[in-house]
């Protein structure tokens, strides 16, 4: 058995060969949350495949959520999060809660899981030299076209300067940004994590877009998994009505990034250990394939 588990192990690692050339010196984003963040074995794997693929040449970019810790800490001090198509609504002291825990608990979690698996990871936020720029962001009202929501401190990315994520790359770090923005007066800004990825692997040129979430991916109507989309097939989706809540954000991210140039984005089960390399390294793949 020990040869045949032996053998197996060769065969697979044969099999990742052509995409570790493929993908060599090339940038992935990848955005990190859902029960990947919380469960310790998914957590400890998740760590070892972005070493991994550091270690193979390639560039990942970590960008991570942090819903489930931040209800967590306002359920401690009274409070209950309320969100509005997909978005956190941030008062003042809910912004406060959110840039602790996602700038100083989650964010240092993650890199010192990464620096433990034999990496060098960074942790930073949009305030680490002003790189990721922002303003309020106010929405537009899906029930009610025209009307406009205000969410509070949410923020939405006007502006990204790559060359911080350049100087980690160029040091064999791995970055792992949380999601905060910074305003024209130094206001600080919530932003959704999945808008921070997309528009990350916009900037970076990214080969890929990865975000890994808590279903198997897209689902239709009777909860089938959809594999290879186009921009055009996910708009029907979403006039139909099949994709809806927490998803749009995703959604709108996965589709702005492959209308800029990100050649493939996948979205995938970070319930699943070792997703990302099932994705990356093997011929199946999983998830759901957006084409760019």
């Amino acid at each position: 058995m020990d040869n045949i588990t032996a053998q197996t192990t060769a065969r697979v690692l044969s099999e990742a060969l052509p995409y570790i050339q493929r993908f060599h010196n090339k940038t992935l984003v990848i955005k990190y949350g859902g029960n990947a963040m919380t469960d310790p074995v998914l957590k400890a794997a998740f760590a070892r495949d972005v070493v991994l693929l550091k270690a193979v040449g390639m560039n990942p970019v970590v960008v991570h959520g942090g819903g489930p810790q931040i209800e967590e800490l306002l359920k401690r001090v009274g409070k209950k999060g309320e969100f509005i198509q997909g978005m956190r609504v941030t008062d003042d002291e809910t912004m406060d809660i959110v840039e602790m825990v996602l700038g100083g608990q989650v964010n240092k979690d993650i890199v010192n899981l990464i620096n433990q698996a034999g990496g060098k990871a960074v942790g930073l936020t949009g305030k680490d030299g002003n790189f990721i720029r922002a303003r309020k962001l106010m929405m537009e009202s899906k029930d009610k076209p025209g009307e406009v929501i205000d969410v509070g401190q949410v923020g939405d990315v006007t502006k990204i300067d790559p060359s911080l994520i350049a100087f980690l790359d160029s040091g064999d770090f791995i970055p792992v940004i949380a999601p905060i923005g910074v305003g024209d007066k130094g206001e600080t800004y919530n932003i959704n994590a999945d808008v921070i990825a997309g528009k990350l692997a916009e900037v970076l040129k990214a080969e890929k877009l990865i975000l890994l979430t808590n279903t198997p991916g897209v689902l239709d109507r009777n909860g089938q998994l959809l594999t290879g989309l186009t921009p055009r097939g996910i708009d029907e989706l979403v006039r139909d009505g099949t994709l809806s809540g927490g998803m749009l954000p995703k959604i709108s991210s996965a589709l702005d990034a492959a209308r800029a140039g990100v050649k493939s984005v996948h979205i995938i089960d970070g319930r699943v250990e070792h997703a990302i390399l099932l994705e990356l390294f093997t011929d199946a793949g999983v998830g759901t394939l957006i084409h760019g």
